[in-house]
């Protein structure tokens, strides 16, 4: 089994908090904001409204990860992600898990498209080759965090992230702040008041990971895969000396093995 799937870094209380709730519970329906200025990840569209649905990364998108070469922002037509990401593919995934592992059939490809589905940018920025390597790093983080989609929960549920005195993003009394799905997310959920229910709807657990993805980590997509690292890892791999440069090479593993199996190259800057 691959090494111990690690949570993500402490930062996840700040950026899982700003409205992971209503992204997660409307499948990344519009922000309020008019004019745009959205975060990272989410598009502006021609009307000047954020979001992340067709309507927005679609025709007359101004920025963001928009659809089609009308956008702005970089856009291009990317890969097919349905037609990159098959059953074979996670399959060939799950393969290196225990078949006791609880994952197995969680984790599974109608949950991943369906989850997809929510954020039509992911994988379309730039060529389809650039679309290939985005969904290669996604699939290479979550291998190593999941321990070949084997884990849905962090295998030491009694690990607890949650920022005590945090006034503005409380943790809810009674509630496990660990490491949950794809990404092993593990603080913020606010809103949700049941973190639980990432571990429970494989759907609603894909779309946290999409969330974070798309939010935090697409954006350093250009800079080389271990950029990738540093956003979703960076203070227990990227540092220098490091203990935890076994884990960082890991994920560079299972990256490149990725990008040889939808032909791509995978680019310079593989370590962070």
């Amino acid at each position: 089994m691959a090494n111990s799937p690690t949570p993500a870094t402490t930062i996840l209380a700040a950026v899982l908090a700003v409205g992971l709730a209503a992204t997660l519970l409307i499948a990344a329906g519009p922000a309020a904001a008019q004019n745009c200025g959205c975060q990272p990840g989410v598009c502006c569209s021609k009307y000047g409204f954020c979001g992340t649905t067709g309507a927005y990364c679609g025709e007359g998108c101004q920025s963001g990860p928009c659809q089609g070469s009308s956008g702005g922002g970089g856009a291009g037509t990317g890969a097919s992600v349905a037609s990159v990401v098959t059953s074979s593919f996670l399959n060939g995934i799950k393969s290196h898990a225990g078949t006791w592992c609880e994952g197995l059939g969680f984790y599974t490809l109608g949950a991943f498209l369906e989850a997809a589905g929510a954020y039509p940018g992911f994988a379309r920025d730039g060529s389809e080759a650039d679309g290939k390597r985005e969904i290669a790093a996604f699939f290479a983080h979550v291998t190593h965090e999941t321990g070949y989609m084997c884990h849905i929960n962090e295998e030491d549920p009694s690990s607890n992230y949650c920022v005590s005195g945090d006034t503005q993003w409380p943790c809810y009394p009674g509630q496990g702040y660990f490491g949950r799905g794809p990404l092993q997310l593990s603080l913020g959920f606010d809103g949700l008041r049941d973190p639980d229910r990432v571990a429970q709807d494989p759907v609603l657990s894909f779309k946290s990971a999409f969330w974070f993805w798309m939010t935090n980590v697409q954006r350093v997509m250009p800079q080389g895969f271990g950029a990738t690292i540093r956003a979703i890892n960076g203070g227990g791999e990227c540092q220098p000396g490091g203990k935890n440069t076994a884990e960082m090479a890991a994920r560079v593993r299972f990256y490149v093995q990725y990008c040889s199996q939808f032909g791509v190259d995978p680019g310079s800057n593989l370590t962070c």
